[in-house]
């Protein structure tokens, strides 16, 4: 990665980083064994003092059935200062996610802090994202394409969508910087996991002490729903401690 080369779609200095912190592949792992991914993690987050998840009726999922467990690369994008119906005239695009695109790893994930209103994502650039690794990503703010990213069963959260372009009605000021994603803070490399019930950003440095939590619930609630399955009395269940 020394020898990677920025786009020049925006200042060398908003680039902050060009290679993420990354974890152990035995976490990514562990996080993506856990059975009930986002419930058990929220549940690990009480016990640990961490506020880090989002619901999907804030943020909900592009598709149905899809979850996600990656380090985050991070955008952000803030509205343009320029008028305009001048901008679009001047073609002065704001846009420059690409710069993220660029430095993607296979199984990274795009988490973008965006803008209301206009798309700070559309489906060409959705496709570059995917080509070149990431596997998904959260965006808060509007979108356009929804049925590209359907037909291209990419995972994508998002607060809604909009036809209206973002080229000259915002711009991207950051990559791999620090963001607010409704009202949560993420740095790049912390982990997103995401699910069909919303998503929890997993901070890089507490990631072990989660997962270890994490895993002690998913057994607990495994052992529980054997015995529920198996018929074991309700009154038996009730006073059996499984956390």
């Amino acid at each position: 990665m020394a020898d990677r080369k920025t786009l020049g779609k925006l200042p060398i200095d908003a680039i902050r980083i060009l290679e993420l912190p990354r974890l152990p592949a035995d976490i990514i792992d562990g996080f993506t064994a856990l059975i009930d991914l986002t419930g058990t993690i929220s549940d690990a987050f009480d016990e640990l003092g961490i506020v880090g998840v989002i619901s999907a009726y804030v943020m909900p999922p592009v598709n149905s059935g899809k979850r996600i467990v990656g380090p985050a690369l991070t955008v952000r994008n803030i509205r343009h200062s320029t008028q305009i119906h001048k901008a679009a005239q001047d073609k002065a695009s704001g846009q420059g996610e690409t710069e993220a695109h660029n430095l993607a790893t296979p199984g990274d994930v795009l988490v973008m802090e965006g803008v209301m209103g206009c798309s700070n994502m559309g489906g060409q650039s959705a496709t570059l994202s995917r080509r070149e690794g990431c596997i998904g990503a959260i965006v808060d703010g509007t979108l356009r394409d929804p049925d590209q990213y359907r037909q291209m069963g990419w995972p994508v959260w998002c607060k809604g969508f909009t036809p209206i372009t973002g080229k000259w009605r915002m711009q991207t000021v950051e990559v791999n910087g620090a963001v607010q994603i409704a009202g949560i803070a993420v740095r790049p490399g912390d982990l997103v996991c995401a699910d069909e019930a919303g998503i929890a950003f997993v901070p890089y440095a507490r990631a072990a002490d989660v997962l270890a939590v994490s895993r002690k619930i998913d057994g607990a609630d495994t052992k529980r729903k054997a015995d529920i399955d198996s018929g074991v009395p309700l009154v038996e269940i009730v006073q059996r401690k499984y956390k």
